[in-house]
């Protein structure tokens, strides 16, 4: 059945989209060390772009440091140059065998404009749902024009694209509630 295959790939993608969502989101700071605000960082070692944590193991000691233990401490140098040319305005030190970063609370303003950068992550998100919904319905009209599906389960399967479209909506708007909770808290 065509409509099935319009419904699950529409579904699909959404969830796609949310994922997107959340993944951008971690790399949005907070006042907490989170490992995952690193997974951004390509580092350029062995003649190729590696993550850190294929490097070393990244480990969250207290609240407010990052530690990077490398495999291969040769490559502390290299590591650090690249994080401190991150985007992330951190500034990691290092002892020779550990890569520290220290996260410091942000301030005031800081956290009102990451609270603004995750909604606008958030807004993105959404419009790329809502586009996944025009595709869909598109679809389902061109199968009832083309004469495979009537009239009544054109109606159904618009209204059933739009249930999907508004839980996943409904999603999206909980995590960047819960984001700017985190990001707001001192």
């Amino acid at each position: 059945m065509p409509h099935t295959l319009t419904m699950q790939e529409a579904r699909d993608k959404m969830d796609k989209s949310v994922q997107a969502f959340k993944q951008e989101l971690t790399n949005i700071r907070t006042g907490r060390a989170n490992p995952a605000m690193l997974d951004s960082v390509d580092i350029e070692v062995y003649g190729s772009r590696m993550k850190i944590n294929q490097l070393g193991t990244v480990t969250v000691p207290d609240p407010h440091i990052i530690a990077i233990d490398l495999w291969d401490k040769s490559q502390i140098a290299a590591v650090e140059k690249c994080l401190r040319a991150s985007p992330l305005d951190i500034n990691p030190t290092n002892d020779g065998r550990l890569i520290r970063i220290p996260i410091p609370p942000l301030t005031e303003e800081r956290r009102r404009d990451m609270v603004k950068l995750a909604g606008k992550i958030a807004e993105e998100a959404k419009v790329a749902i809502r586009n996944v919904r025009r595709h869909a319905i598109e679809a389902i009209k061109q199968l009832q024009k083309d004469g495979k599906i009537p009239e009544d389960n054109a109606h159904h399967l618009s209204d059933e694209i739009q249930k999907i479209t508004d839980g996943h909506i409904q999603t999206i708007d909980e995590v960047f509630k819960s984001k700017e909770t985190d990001i707001m808290e001192v």
